[in-house]
């Protein structure tokens, strides 16, 4: 089974940066999708970004484009989320979710089998 452990989490100022680290075992493929969610305390749950290991190909919601960036080195490598010109609004606690698909189409619903523990992020103005 999948594990997903989430680290980098922390309180910063409004305009400053953050990286944020999955590390995923268990895999039993190269093609996975992972993403990253977050929730702030009485929202749902809001899909942030994807990469699609296989290829490298990188989603984004429209909130965090140009500021936030996805990665991996390796297919089974941990996944990254830099965060730059962090706002108060983008606090919350962000999950890793991971699914072995050859696709990524479907990143931005909730609906992934694997799920970290989540990773705590707090932007003050």
């Amino acid at each position: 089974e999948v594990q997903l452990v989430e680290s980098g989490g922390s309180s910063v100022q409004a305009g400053g940066s953050l990286r944020l680290s999955c590390a995923g075992s268990g895999y039993t493929s190269h093609s996975n999708c992972v993403a990253w969610f977050r929730q702030a305390p009485g929202q749902e749950r809001e899909a942030v970004a994807a990469i699609y290991t296989w290829d490298r190909t990188t989603y984004y919601a429209d909130s965090v484009k140009g500021r936030f960036t996805i990665s991996q080195k390796d297919t089974l490598d941990p996944v990254y989320l830099q965060m730059d010109s962090l706002k108060p609004e983008d606090s919350g606690l962000y999950y890793c979710a991971a699914e072995q698909l050859n696709t990524c189409h479907r990143w931005s619903k909730p609906n992934f089998p694997y799920w970290g523990r989540g990773t705590q992020v707090t932007v003050s103005s």
